[in-house]
């Protein structure tokens, strides 16, 4: 179960991390949540200070995060024949990484998790009602059963701040 998302990882850092199981939460995601249409999303992998700078700069958090979703708000390409393209997610390697190692999770299980998260952000979906939490929660450990992830991995993310 794919979805015809394009996916373009930058890891500039050169982290330690499967690509393809990232790749693949992304697609898998956008296939449960009917993303059947060309689309595309770009995950950048980074440092813990860069992540930090945009959590100031866009939601006034002056701390760093484990992911963050910026949505590009297209409803279609901005040029006709053009795949969708959904926005960005941004990780911070670090903060994943001693995440996933607090909470006794695989790294790139965690950093799927994140992906997933992320995803859904990016499609619509929030957790700042519990309404919205709820829904949010539910599409998320499909994804990750979907994924063969636990879904006892979430717990991770109620200690984060992200967006």
């Amino acid at each position: 179960m794919t979805s015809p998302v394009e996916v373009e990882i930058q890891n500039e850092l050169e982290y330690d991390f499967d690509a393809k199981q990232l790749e693949n939460a992304a697609r898998v995601t956008a296939a449960l949540q009917a993303v059947d249409e060309p689309a595309s999303v770009t995950i950048v992998v980074t440092d813990d200070e860069a992540v930090a700078k945009l959590n100031q700069r866009f939601r006034g958090i002056d701390a760093p995060t484990d992911v963050l979703s910026f949505p590009s708000g297209e409803e279609s390409g901005i040029f006709e024949g053009e795949p969708r393209y959904l926005g960005d997610l941004v990780v911070a390697f670090p903060y994943a990484s001693s995440q996933a190692e607090r909470e006794g999770f695989a790294l790139n299980d965690s950093l799927s998790l994140l992906v997933v998260h992320g995803m859904l952000h990016l499609l619509g979906y929030d957790h700042h009602t519990p309404e919205a939490r709820k829904a949010m929660w539910q599409a998320q450990e499909e994804a990750l059963l979907a994924l063969n992830i636990s879904p006892e991995i979430v717990p991770a993310l109620e200690n984060a701040d992200h967006g």
